[in-house]
């Protein structure tokens, strides 16, 4: 019997493996590998018994990677990227000029969008593919070249770069302002606000803005939304307050759509980053775009924010 040349499980357990790890969840894996669950518990046993090391720990919600299993994860999700990068430079070309850049709904369509014609009118050789959407981690590596990301700055095998931070403040339609005119920030609680959840963990809501400002918060019985998207258009039917990121809302405050609730303004704990793989070096076409973006990024930050005003 021939022995395999690296020495390494089947690819098959190992794909298995990498998809298991990027979603933290068995079933989820096989609806990707379009296999049953039973099969991914039966690759996954393989490996495990080979490598004589426990590769996942069982939780509530799905599975967390052990130590070991962190490495590996990290190498073959780097190999799987690198052979996809590869294989796509392989079907498009070498004089290809496509970037693929990601980033959230909010972001792209209140932020990016409106200012790409811009690099249109620089770049008209360059094709940009966007792949908009709340869950980073349906986004494959291999699939894009750049990202623009929401949090601490720290992700893993990823360069960050800054771009600007922001401020948060209560917003809602003229209508909804007028007819509650007189409250202060110490009223806010007791106002119907519009909440978004189901979103990225590190997305900041009003139990956090509230205690930020120093404002007394309760469980509120405001309406819930999945996307920041669909509670703004709420907001704007006059059904509530909601929270405002400055860099995001601002158009639409100066146009009138939406008007800032008393004077509660408090600093973001997150800033909005430039990401894109540390292991890979990026296209030129991917660096033409990286550059416009910083661009952009140094007049957003030279442009003044109101000043962050908590309750005492």
């Amino acid at each position: 019997m021939v022995r395999r040349f690296y020495g390494l499980p089947s690819l098959t357990a190992l794909a298995t493996f990498e998809a298991s790890a990027r979603h933290g969840n068995f079933t989820l894996a096989a609806a990707e590998l379009n296999v049953t669950t039973g099969a991914v518990s039966r690759q996954i046993k393989s490996i495990e018994q080979e490598l004589g090391v426990a590769l996942f720990l069982r939780t509530g919600k799905g599975v967390m990677l052990t130590a070991p299993a962190e490495d590996l994860y990290r190498a073959l999700a780097t190999g799987f990227a690198r052979a996809s990068e590869v294989v796509n430079s392989i079907k498009q070309g070498n004089s290809a000029r496509n970037v693929t850049i990601a980033c959230s709904d909010v972001f792209g369509t209140m932020w990016l969008i409106p200012r790409m014609p811009d690099f249109w009118r620089r770049f008209t050789d360059i094709s940009v593919d966007h792949l908009i959407g709340d869950n980073f981690k349906t986004f494959r590596p291999s699939q894009l070249e750049l990202r623009i990301r929401y949090g601490s700055g720290k992700w893993i095998d990823e360069t960050a770069e800054f771009l600007f931070d922001d401020c948060l403040y209560p917003v809602c339609s003229p209508g909804f302002a007028e007819k509650h005119a007189g409250a202060s920030a110490a009223d806010l609680a007791d106002l119907p606000l519009l909440n978004v959840e189901w979103v990225e963990p590190g997305w900041t809501g009003w139990e956090e803005v509230l205690a930020r400002g120093g404002v007394p918060y309760h469980a509120a019985s405001g309406r819930r939304f999945g996307k920041f998207s669909v509670a703004l258009q709420a907001a704007m039917a006059d059904q509530g307050l909601v929270v405002g990121w400055h860099r995001l809302v601002g158009p639409l405050v100066e146009k009138g759509d939406l008007v800032r609730f008393t004077d509660l303004v408090v600093p973001d704990p997150g800033a909005y980053y430039l990401t894109w793989n540390s292991t890979r070096a990026l296209p030129a076409a991917a660096l033409s775009l990286r550059d416009w973006i910083r661009m952009l990024a140094e007049e957003e930050r030279r442009t003044p924010m109101p000043l962050a005003r908590p309750i005492p």
